[in-house]
């Protein structure tokens, strides 16, 4: 009995292992469109695996990295991974890296199209706003839901103020706060890396 015992704890972290790591239950994965195809979103297999270097940095300068709202204006809908799931897969909405080039070359949440925040005026043509003489009108403005670093990343929060500045509509913006960090904290796909 005790060599029983022996093996069955030799072997459990073995086993552990061997759990699938699915989205939710009953789904392993979500497929959504990007530019170069479909695109299969999953969470990394590894039960042991673990976030190492810049993502697992817990302290950084604030300013400029200091710790967002939960919401970084008003009317404006604060979202979590299985939301932003949903609205990639949804052909209605646009999901934004608002980052800049550089921290997008590193790795982004597939079928993210890239604008950074500090050009994101300039591309609201883009979704759907048409220019006026005022600035812009924003009556058909598409749903959105922008992200940058994480919890600590003020860019996809000053792009949402700027945005609802010149007319775009709050209730259509949504704001996933957990951005890249918490992503890749839940193994979830990244693209270009």
């Amino acid at each position: 009995m005790r060599c029983l015992a022996i093996l069955i704890t030799m072997f459990w972290p073995l086993s552990a292992l061997a759990e699938p790591v699915n989205i939710r239950p009953g789904i392993a994965s979500v497929t959504v469109k990007t530019p170069n195809g479909p695109r299969e979103i999953s969470r990394i297999q590894d039960n042991a695996h673990e976030v190492t270097g810049e993502w697992a940095r817990t302290s950084r300068a604030c300013p400029p990295f200091c710790i967002q709202p939960m919401s970084p204006a008003e009317g404006v809908t604060t979202i979590g991974e299985l939301e932003l799931l949903e609205m990639l897969a949804d052909p209605e909405t646009m999901v934004i890296d608002s980052r800049t080039p550089d921290w997008y070359a590193g790795g982004t949440i597939p079928g993210a199209v890239n604008i950074p925040y500090t050009q994101i005026i300039d591309q609201l043509g883009q979704l759907g706003c048409e220019p006026d003489f005022e600035g812009w009108d924003c009556e058909n403005a598409e749903r959105v839901a922008l992200f940058c670093n994480g919890l600590w990343c003020g860019q996809s929060p000053t792009a949402i103020r700027n945005m609802i500045e010149v007319g775009y509509p709050a209730e259509r913006i949504f704001y996933y706060r957990g951005g890249m960090q918490s992503w890749r904290v839940l193994g979830l796909t990244v693209t270009g890396e």
